[in-house]
């Protein structure tokens, strides 16, 4: 078994979960064990998506700011009609706000997410070889959102992990909020 950097959980290496599931591993592997990944930018910050769990790219839309959510939690745009959380990527890894230029929606569970990032950088495969389990050091400082390191080109990757980026308390006061209304 390799363990799934994506969401955290062991899972068969190849075997397909149903869709929405937590444990699906995030990788469309082809023959050689690589994985496409979405590459983008926050600030200094090289960040990896799945391409698996990206739902569409976007330019910058309309955020409304919402009272309660973590600082990293821009607040709500609406995507196909639905409101969406807005996350963003420079003040979720660091201590730095991204300079917006386009929005990231991707699947979180059974929900979508926007991830606002500096820039789209491409897809690229990347092999199992490239993942780097952190560091205990780091355990604490790290964000529940972060996966896993590596380097691409001699520069730090940080594979992301979106089923961890929203609190789940914040999405559950989202879902009641949009209920009642």
């Amino acid at each position: 078994m390799q363990p799934d950097y994506f969401n955290g959980r062991p899972n068969a290496v190849g075997n397909p979960a149903a869709p929405g599931s937590e444990t699906v591993i995030a990788l469309d592997k082809n023959r050689s064990g690589r994985s496409s990944w979405l590459l983008c930018r926050a600030g200094m910050h090289l960040c990896a998506m799945p391409i698996a769990y990206v739902v569409e790219i976007m330019r910058v839309l309309p955020i409304d700011a919402i009272s309660g959510a973590p600082c990293y939690v821009r607040g709500l745009c609406i995507i196909r009609g639905a409101p969406v959380p807005v996350v963003d990527a420079g003040l979720l890894l660091g201590d730095e706000p991204t300079p917006s230029g386009r929005l990231i929606a991707i699947r979180a569970g059974s929900r979508t997410i926007a991830l606002a990032v500096e820039r789209v950088e491409g897809i690229r495969e990347i092999g199992p070889e490239a993942f780097i389990a952190l560091p205990p050091l780091l355990g604490d400082a790290a964000t529940a959102a972060i996966a896993a390191i590596g380097t691409l080109d001699a520069q730090l990757l940080l594979f992301l992990r979106a089923t961890r980026i929203v609190p789940d308390e914040l999405l559950a006061r989202l879902d009641a909020e949009r209920a009642a209304t």
